[in-house]
């Protein structure tokens, strides 16, 4: 199976911006346990030992780290394993590939309270945790509102929201060129896939053209949000929401998108 990094590295170069796409929570097998009933802000005081979300940026690259914040999304679980975007009150998270059972990864629900240890990594400019533990918490729950971040796009200031929930607005579908050099709204994978595959499609923002992304592992072909891309048409306004991954640059994770 080909990961999620290994196709953005074969994809790297391809145009000047890449965001890639995602939705849903991803969780399999089991049945999600309710989040806790208490609901909250973000702003929980941490445990003795947690690191405060300044103190966790503050660290170096391979520093031990250790968290609590609260799951926004996840991706499929997977071999004893499961990547989750996260968050608090003063910033977000993403957990690449933490260790967690099948059992636990169907209670990482939206807003659920957890405690992460593992250690502080970057990869292509993207601040992450790896080689992780999740530990689940009882307690308030937290689900972020996303930022609009239209205007940032193309500026140094994009950078500043990194890992966090944003939005795009009034984006306009461009045309795609496929295999048979043929204008399409969007394409499977380099335009040589399948359904099922990552889907890719061009939206311009003023004068700049950009490439999204819908990543099967987050939102799969039965996703909201990757039914919507299937039925894009050249020339649509549309409006997204995602998380803001860094991949050699801007490369958000799309939860959903709307025709305007």
């Amino acid at each position: 199976m080909q990961t999620r990094r290994t196709f953005l590295a074969t994809l790297a170069g391809t145009s000047a911006f890449m965001l890639a796409a995602c939705g849903g929570s991803g969780n399999e097998g089991g049945d999600a346990a309710p989040a806790a009933p208490a609901s909250g802000d973000g702003t929980d005081a941490k445990s003795d030992g947690v690191m405060t979300y300044d103190e966790y940026m503050a660290a170096a690259v391979e520093d031990a780290v250790n968290v609590e914040c609260f799951v926004q999304a996840t991706q499929s679980w997977w071999e004893d394993q499961i990547t989750i975007y996260a968050a608090d009150a003063d910033g977000a998270y993403f957990i690449y590939n933490a260790a967690c059972s099948e059992e636990d990864a169907a209670k990482l629900v939206e807003g659920q309270k957890i405690r992460v240890s593992g250690y502080k990594s970057e990869w292509s400019g993207e601040i992450e945790i790896v080689d992780g533990t999740v530990e689940i918490l009882d307690g308030s729950t937290y689900v972020s509102e996303p930022v609009d971040v239209t205007d940032l796009l193309g500026t140094d200031d994009l950078i500043n929201y990194q890992n966090q929930k944003v939005s795009f607005t009034g984006l306009t579908v461009e045309a795609s060129k496929n295999p048979d050099d043929e204008d399409v709204a969007f394409l499977y994978g380099d335009g040589n896939g399948e359904p099922g595959d990552d889907l890719y499609f061009n939206v311009s923002s003023g004068n700049e053209t950009y490439t999204f992304a819908v990543e099967s592992y987050l939102c799969d072909k039965d996703s909201d949000v990757y039914k919507a891309v299937e039925g894009l048409a050249v020339g649509d306004t549309i409006d997204a929401i995602g998380f803001l991954y860094w991949y050699e640059g801007a490369n958000p994770h799309i939860t959903s998108v709307t025709v305007a």
